[in-house]
């Protein structure tokens, strides 16, 4: 099912996961670290400039945010691990991805995303390894993949396989917002998710 992606509009920002009215829709979320390039990617999926908003400030999305198209909500988690804010503001982030995470929501499947030019973080791995302990599906998207010329990149992808866990049987798609890299790879993915449900709905 091919998707408009252009038609994709801001919902609802939602800084308390109780504040999140009941699943309506199919979910497909975005986690990673702050300034990861979460909103970046989202933009760059939806081909809008300022659809989620960029900052160059770390930590900047502490709320979860809906973005709607067709009968999905792509929602946007906030970034986790940023230092230089409050403990009680990083329990209030964190309770919103685990309540979010952990709800009985139609959540179909989470791109994580780990910037490609370092090793995982320690939030990173644990993301992960819940990702993989609750079987949620997932698509590992490594961004800034422009950043690294070939051997650099190479060498990444080789130490990814010790650094995360089971990564080898990972599905991982290298992502860059300036050369559009995994663009297509991700729209494919999301549209192959939304043609499982609509062949679920038709055998019904």
């Amino acid at each position: 099912m091919k998707l408009n992606y252009n038609k994709a509009e801001f919902t609802a920002s939602y800084g308390k996961f109780s504040q999140i009215p009941p699943s309506e829709r199919i979910e497909i979320a975005f986690a990673g670290h702050s300034n990861v390039g979460k909103s970046t990617l989202i933009n760059k999926l939806f081909n809008r400039r300022n659809l989620a908003r960029v900052s160059s400030v770390p930590g900047k999305t502490a709320t979860i945010n809906f973005y709607g198209l067709d009968n999905i909500y792509f929602v946007d988690l906030p970034g986790y691990g940023y230092a230089k804010v409050a403990k009680s503001e990083k329990e209030r982030w964190s309770g919103l991805i685990g309540g979010y995470l952990g709800s009985d929501r139609d959540i179909r499947l989470v791109f994580m995303l780990v910037d490609m030019r370092h090793a995982p973080t320690k939030d990173d791995v644990q993301m992960i390894n819940y990702l993989i302990d609750t079987e949620m599906p997932f698509v590992l998207v490594l961004t800034k993949a422009d950043k690294l010329k070939k051997t650099a990149r190479e060498k990444r992808m080789e130490a990814f396989k010790n650094e995360i866990p089971c990564f080898e049987d990972i599905h991982v798609v290298p992502f860059s917002s300036m050369t559009f890299e995994g663009v297509e790879e991700l729209r494919s993915i999301v549209e192959d998710v939304i043609s499982d449900d609509n062949e679920e709905e038709t055998e019904e």
